[in-house]
């Protein structure tokens, strides 16, 4: 495919889904090929909220590389051939993250989620000629996860204009560190979907942003699309008043964060909803029952659930 096809299909909300696991935390593909068809049923995985499977809310960490390209064929498998799915990658070289993404291109992936590679302390010419060669090596498209929170540099504004030319980085998934601006994106939003992770929503959108990420989304559907379609709309009032649940559920984020890191949020909204996936692997901690229960009332309180 070309920018411009890939443009269409990697925006909107990118629902970051989690990978399900039984009671002894092994992969359980049944249930992925399941809650995947619930998940279409729901509306995700059309190029306005691309399913995006192994990432980090993915626990791709966690994943052996068997288990990751077994999530990939049974989700595509299970989605169709019409649904839109995305998927990320471990940071690595060069060489083994063309292999990566080459296999799941083969298995039906339009997008990847491709991290700064941070282990290999890069700078602003490194990004260029990584992102550049695994782009002149496949067909599908990519979205640079600016991951300068791994002790990697922030991607620059400059750095980006300087893909341009690289056919298939189409995205960039956008945040900053706090003594770097923002609204740098402004330089590129013509050039490439900005998805949001992180800055103010309605800033964001007049920046010129495409899409944002949702860890709810899975778990909530319908929130999570009509608030993308506020946004289209340019309702920001409306979308002001929907950001107060936002801030509601960051906050139970946080006092769920000082029990244990990663990302057992995405598992503790699933199994709040009644469709459990699982434990995080370790070392992250189980979700604990008192923490589904306040997010099951919360989520009745909000409207996303009813029972």
């Amino acid at each position: 495919m070309n920018k411009s096809e890939l443009k269409s299909l990697i925006k909107g909300t990118l629902a970051v889904t989690p990978t399900p696991f039984d009671d002894n935390y092994q992969l359980d593909l049944g249930k992925t090929h399941d809650i995947t068809q619930w998940w279409v049923e729901q509306g995700l995985g059309t190029s306005n909220s691309p399913l995006k499977i192994t990432a980090g809310g993915g626990e791709c960490h966690n994943l052996t590389e068997d288990e990751w390209l077994q999530v990939l064929k049974t989700t595509v498998n299970a989605a169709g051939p019409e649904a839109v799915i995305m998927c990320g990658l471990k940071s690595k070289s060069t060489i083994h993250t063309i292999e990566d993404a080459k296999k799941a291109q083969d298995v039906g992936i339009i997008g990847l989620q491709i991290d700064l590679p941070f282990y290999h302390h890069p700078n602003q010419d490194d990004y260029v000629r990584y992102f550049t060669d695994i782009s002149d090596s496949i067909d599908i498209g990519i979205m640079i996860y600016n991951t300068h929170f791994h002790g990697a540099p922030s991607i620059k504004a400059e750095t980006m204009l300087r893909l341009t030319d690289a056919e298939h980085v189409v995205a960039i998934k956008w945040n900053t560190p706090p003594h770097e601006d923002f609204n740098q994106m402004t330089k590129f939003s013509n050039e490439f979907n900005v998805i949001n992770n992180g800055g103010d929503m309605i800033q964001f959108h007049k920046n010129g942003g495409k899409g944002t990420q949702s860890s709810i989304a899975p778990a909530c559907p319908k929130y999570a699309l009509d608030m993308w379609e506020l946004l289209e709309a340019k309702e920001y009032d409306k979308v002001k008043n929907e950001l107060e649940k936002d801030a509601m559920l960051n906050k139970w984020r946080r006092k769920s964060a000082l029990i244990s890191g990663g990302n057992r949020h995405n598992k503790a909204y699933m199994a709040a909803i009644g469709k459990p996936l699982g434990q995080p692997r370790l070392p992250t901690l189980p979700v604990e029952q008192h923490e589904v229960v306040e997010l099951r009332e919360m989520f009745k309180s909000f409207g996303w659930i009813t029972a």
